[in-house]
């Protein structure tokens, strides 16, 4: 008997749409799958969000995207333009990476301002940032300082790798930062995280949340485990059977 229930992971699951080189159909089809298995958030290109945003209204599922995406690169002023164009297109949690290079070169004054200005403009707006550290290019000693800038900083998530990166999340990486970040700050796994088994044992380190491209899959063995009906996704939506 499954030790769990079909919600404690599907709403574990952030549905990934962010390849450059999805088209507008494999967008719908991705936001149609994601509000049919009953997800946390679509996290979505910016350019779609207003569309998605209007599409997941109702459904329980939250249109999220991402902020400085994939390097951290950007100035603050464009990260903080970014920020308030996704929340005037209705986005309700947004993933923010660090300035990676800034984080490397031990200035945290400098992060800790950025991700505080992206955490009070996501807050005034009643809505939730998830903060991406990309630890695939971080030491532990940088990791734990993250986890005790955002902690601070109230940030909703600490999130270990925008999937882009040499490396996604690893289990060690998730204790590291259940370990340091507050009780009031959940984690969230992305990158390498294709199947079940694999979803329930992040779950069991602590992780709330793991960005998923394989949802289908993941959520697909669920359902399967649980005896539920599988769930067949049409170019004009979905349907159990």
């Amino acid at each position: 008997m499954a030790e769990f229930e079909y919600h404690d992971v599907s709403k574990m699951v952030d549905h990934s749409l962010l390849p450059p080189t999805l088209t507008e159909k494999d967008l719908e089809t991705g936001i149609d799958l994601a509000i049919a298995y009953e997800v946390a958030s679509v996290c979505i290109l910016p350019y779609y969000l207003k569309r998605c945003a209007e599409q997941l209204a109702g459904t329980g599922v939250k249109a999220s995207t991402t902020i400085g995406f994939p390097h951290g690169g950007h100035t603050s002023a464009i990260k903080k333009a970014e920020a308030e164009k996704a929340i005037e297109d209705g986005c309700e949690e947004l993933d923010y990476v660090v300035n990676i290079s800034q984080v490397l070169s031990g200035n945290w004054d400098y992060v800790q301002n950025e991700i505080a200005t992206a955490t009070e403009l996501t807050h005034a707006a009643g809505q939730k940032i998830k903060v991406i550290f990309e630890n695939c290019y971080l030491q532990d000693e940088h990791k734990i300082k993250l986890c005790e800038i955002c902690t601070e900083l109230k940030v909703d998530w600490v999130k270990t790798s925008t999937g882009y990166g040499t490396g996604g999340a690893t289990m060690d990486d998730l204790r590291l930062m259940r370990q340091h970040a507050g009780e009031n700050v959940q984690v969230k796994a992305a990158g390498g995280v294709r199947d079940l088994k694999t979803l329930l044992e992040v779950r069991a380190i602590g992780a709330s949340r793991c960005g998923a491209s394989r949802t289908a899959e993941m959520l697909g063995e669920a359902r399967e485990q649980l005896g539920l009906p599988a769930i067949e996704i049409t170019a004009t939506g979905s349907s159990g059977y």
